[in-house]
């Protein structure tokens, strides 16, 4: 892979640069979504299923969702040489008056990075901890990647332990959603089970994915309400992203586990994406 002339490099509706109008609505009010995209052998992994939940997000904020082949053009003109990285695409409505009515006629703001780093798919056991932020309950905006992430960003700064890998958050009515920055699932009696995201958390494309693979393996698949003792016993735990694949968990706080299982094995056996 060739070296970048530099670590980021970014399209601002197109333009090459890296700042926004002190206005735009995604800066002032977090007004608009983002989708991390891995990039491996040239290609975008998951390309579909991303754009698809891009244009379902710009639905549910009504915006207008950029073209994919436009984007197609701004992330083969950033990424060059290089055949493995990170792109980020963000939408916002673009810049607007002081307060929270919608402009008149939005000028979205289309951002488009690349980051040569990652992804980091492997099977190295993972280590979590239990998070003590809770995510709050907004079914419009569940499953979508909105740009308010600041219950994500304090659970985060709930340690900085370098051997730590991720942290698990539950709902304010003390239900697990999801990890900080991924999707969990689990095993228990051969059952796939995942938390089911109907009025908080993001629906990941990875997620997805391993579902439908699921399924095609003929495993049992579940999406419904986990409580964190069902966790705690479970036979396996796994993680999903777009940056990490489909990642073994080998413990929470104090629990250990398989990593990884035979169940989760079989599933990274059996997705071609991450390949």
């Amino acid at each position: 892979m060739s070296a970048p002339s530099e670590p980021v490099r970014t399209l601002v509706n197109g333009h090459r640069q890296t700042s926004i109008s002190a206005f735009d609505r995604g800066f002032t009010l977090a007004d608009g979504l983002f989708e991390t995209i891995a990039i491996r052998g040239g290609r975008p992994l998951l390309w579909e299923a991303h754009c698809g939940r891009l244009e379902q997000g710009c639905g549910a904020l009504g915006l207008i969702a950029p073209e994919r082949e436009l984007l197609t053009q701004e992330i083969a003109q950033l990424r060059g040489g290089d055949t493995d990285g990170t792109v980020r695409i963000t939408v916002t409505r673009g810049p607007g008056a002081r307060g929270y009515a919608l402009p008149a006629e939005p000028t979205p703001t289309r951002v488009v990075s690349f980051d040569s780093g990652g992804p980091f798919f492997g099977a190295s056991p993972l280590r979590l901890r239990w998070c003590e932020t809770r995510i709050g309950l907004q079914p419009r905006l569940a499953g979508i990647k909105h740009l308010g992430r600041l219950e994500q960003v304090l659970a985060r700064a709930e340690w900085n332990d370098p051997h730590i890998d991720e942290g698990v958050v539950q709902s304010v009515d003390g239900r697990v959603i999801e990890c900080v920055a991924a999707n969990l699932f689990l095993v228990r009696e051969n059952v796939l089970i995942t938390p089911t995201l109907s009025d908080c958390g993001v629906a990941g494309v990875a997620r997805g994915q391993v579902l439908a693979t699921a399924r095609t393996l003929d495993i049992e698949t579940e999406e419904r309400d986990v409580g964190p003792g069902e966790v705690n016993t479970a036979d396996e735990l796994f993680l999903t992203s777009s940056v990490r694949g489909i990642a073994p968990i080998g413990s929470l706080a104090q629990q250990s586990f398989a990593a990884p299982g035979p169940i989760t094995a079989q599933l990274i056996e059996h997705s071609d994406w991450l390949r």
